[in-house]
């Protein structure tokens, strides 16, 4: 059975923490890298056993990827402090790494959102590939919404079991989250030259909503999902919005 490594970075999670690192003792190395925290984050994930680098801030996929090369073992499982790795999602990693027949998996997260588990729309099943041999797989080096890429023809396993997205943002702090990662979207869809227009800025966040709301049935998690999906819609609103003034700023 190849040994595994939990990679999370962090900066400033001391109270996440605890229990993101208690529900990955299983692994053969936790490390987490740390990127100026000024809280007891550090202190926390030592005592744990964890190992730590301290590594400044290069955008989300480029910190992952390098917690990803700085780990010890090459099978990688990576969260992040505010995700729980739930008992049946540990059981069916150590099953797949007995004898593992891909070189990455994904599996469900479940995202809390204004105190419910959303179990449909947006926030359900959210696929995420976050177990992966790092000899056949890496981080995308986008600053958000970053993702593992596979080499090519590689099949891809799915787990059973969720990880858990137990995030404490209230209300005001997810919609400010969501502006930040909208700015972070349009620059770099500008960057690789893509131009905002009024087309999507009107059609893409009522694709959005109709896709996540209605055909799958966020409806069904009540007000928690129809605020959830909502943001959503605004978040690729104001992406779109942000896209037209970085040109005509441009120009």
């Amino acid at each position: 059975m190849p040994k595994l490594s939990v990679t999370i970075i962090a900066l400033n999670e001391a109270r996440a923490l605890p229990a993101c690192l208690a529900c990955v003792q299983f692994a053969d190395e936790i490390l987490v890298v740390d990127s100026g925290s000024t809280d007891a984050t550090v202190d926390i994930a030592i005592a744990a056993g964890a190992k730590v680098i301290h590594e400044a801030w290069r955008g989300f996929g480029a910190q992952k990827q390098f917690a990803v090369e700085a780990a010890t073992h090459d099978w990688v499982l990576c969260i992040d402090a505010d995700e729980r790795v739930t008992a049946p999602l540990q059981a069916a990693i150590k099953a797949a790494l007995a004898e593992p027949v891909f070189q990455a998996y994904r599996f469900a997260r479940a995202n809390q959102f204004m105190g419910r588990v959303l179990r449909h729309g947006e926030g359900y099943p959210d696929w995420s590939l976050r177990l992966f041999n790092r000899k056949a797989a890496r981080w995308s080096q986008d600053p958000v919404h970053e993702k593992v890429m596979v080499d090519a023809g590689l099949q891809v396993g799915t787990l059973a079991g969720d990880l858990l997205h137990e995030s404490a943002d209230t209300l005001h702090d997810y919609i400010a989250k969501q502006n930040r990662y909208s700015t972070l979207a349009a620059e770099r869809a500008l960057a690789e030259g893509k131009s905002g227009s009024m087309l999507k800025l009107i059609v893409s966040p009522l694709l959005r909503f109709v896709r996540f709301y209605v055909v799958k049935l966020g409806f069904l998690d009540g007000r928690a999902g129809l605020i959830h999906i909502a943001i959503g819609a605004l978040a690729s609103f104001l992406k779109h919005a942000k896209m037209i003034a970085g040109r005509q700023n441009s120009g």
